[in-house]
């Protein structure tokens, strides 16, 4: 009976060792896509003009603020946001990192939403990149100076509205450092479409697709 037992035992003890020794798996981890369909049309589909976001804004947000260092006396009323698990983030050359609690809340479900819907489709992750967020007077008006295209009545400047690149992504490196293999942007932003559709057809938000800039223009709801 002894013998049997330490024969279990050595066995067991074998196969922890074994366990504990397997190399990782480090081949590339391929996309396999399915169920990619994004939207009919961009513009029809994303075709929200700036009245509709402004109207919504001048409602739900903050007064416009002359300068930069206005943004951090509104605690509660404005959200700091940074680069997370969620998303990721531009320098923000023209606004600065703020948000109504409504809309910073309204970005997190769309980095959450993407996150999973790639997973879903069989895609490896990816971030969404914001490109733009609150922008005071001073910012609109260094804006206007060099794009003079700019709207010097931003929706930018009530904290209710965000920018989202859909030509650019961040790619979520493998923890284990495993090698992942890229996804197209024409891709990813399929799969973005699908993600914000959803989303403006809850009425979550407001989106206007816009094809200088290079983004969706979100104003949440």
């Amino acid at each position: 009976m002894k013998g049997a037992c330490g024969t279990l035992f050595s066995l067991f003890f074998s196969l922890i060792v074994f366990s504990g020794c397997k190399e990782k798996d480090m081949s590339m981890k391929m996309n396999e896509p399915r169920n990619i369909k994004g939207v009919i049309s961009y513009k029809r589909s994303f075709g929200d003009l700036n009245d509709v976001h402004l109207d919504v804004a001048k409602k739900i947000g903050i007064r416009p603020l002359a300068s930069r260092a206005e943004a951090e006396g509104l605690d509660g009323k404005l959200v700091r946001i940074k680069p997370c698990e969620y998303y990721a983030m531009d320098s923000l050359t023209h606004s600065i990192p703020f948000l109504i609690p409504r809309a910073s809340a309204l970005l997190d479900t769309i980095g959450v939403n993407f996150l999973d819907s790639l997973a879903c489709k069989g895609l490896n992750p990816n971030q969404v990149i914001v490109t733009s967020v609150l922008r005071t007077e001073d910012d609109v008006k260094r804006l206007r100076r060099q794009n003079t295209n700019a709207s010097a009545n931003s929706v930018h400047a009530y904290g209710t509205t965000f920018d989202i690149s859909y030509c650019r992504f961040r790619k979520v490196e493998d923890p284990d450092g495993r090698p992942m293999q890229d996804v197209s942007s024409d891709t990813l932003k399929l799969v973005l479409a699908e993600v914000l559709r959803d989303l403006r057809k809850a009425d979550r938000c407001y989106i206007k697709y816009e094809l200088k800039q290079g983004c969706f223009h979100i104003t949440t709801r």
